[in-house]
């Protein structure tokens, strides 16, 4: 399952580069295609009675749309999310961009999807999964972004138990004029 993970994410860069954009024909406000590698249960120290280690390596790919006009710069944006131990989670989201700086972006985001534990030993009790995180990244010139992000995924309490789990990326974002 892991292969025909990686397979998928990368056959859908594969097929989205055409239409990524080139440096000139960006605009002030891009869509974006992200991409993320980090670590999944990230501060979560391992079980000290059955030294269990529940992290694991975390790979996204998203679409970040540009302004469509929702109230308060909100934009959505899309993701696919899956591990190393073949946890998956599907979903979207709203986020906004806060130009801090000239170049530094704050990126709160939140949203929801459906999540399958895969071969993960943490179970978050729930196929439905919320999804809070902020991400602080740097815009190049050629509007490309490397983003550094915190997130927390978690059933909200609409289940018996809400483990959570929290999640760092490094992300790179792309400009992007395909949609």
């Amino acid at each position: 399952m892991k292969k025909l993970s990686c397979a998928l994410a990368a056959s859908a860069i594969i097929a989205l580069t055409p239409t990524i954009t080139s440096a000139q024909e960006t605009t002030q406000d891009s869509s974006y295609i992200s991409l993320g590698l980090g670590m999944y249960d990230a501060f979560r120290a391992a079980d000290i009675y059955d030294n269990v280690d529940f992290s694991a390596m975390d790979f996204r790919i998203e679409y970040r749309s540009k302004d469509i006009g929702l109230p308060f710069n909100l934009k959505p944006w899309a993701g696919l999310e899956f591990t190393s131990d073949s946890s998956k989670w599907l979903g979207g989201g709203l986020l906004y961009d806060w130009r801090a700086t000239e170049n530094i972006i704050i990126t709160p985001n939140a949203g929801v999807g459906l999540y399958d534990e895969g071969s993960s030993k943490l179970d978050l009790d729930g196929t439905v999964e919320f999804r809070l995180q902020l991400e602080a990244a740097y815009e190049f010139k050629n509007k490309h972004r490397l983003g550094l992000a915190v997130g927390h995924i978690s059933n909200a309490d609409t289940a018996d138990r809400n483990p959570g789990t929290e999640i760092v990326n490094l992300y790179y974002h792309i400009p992007f004029n395909g949609f």
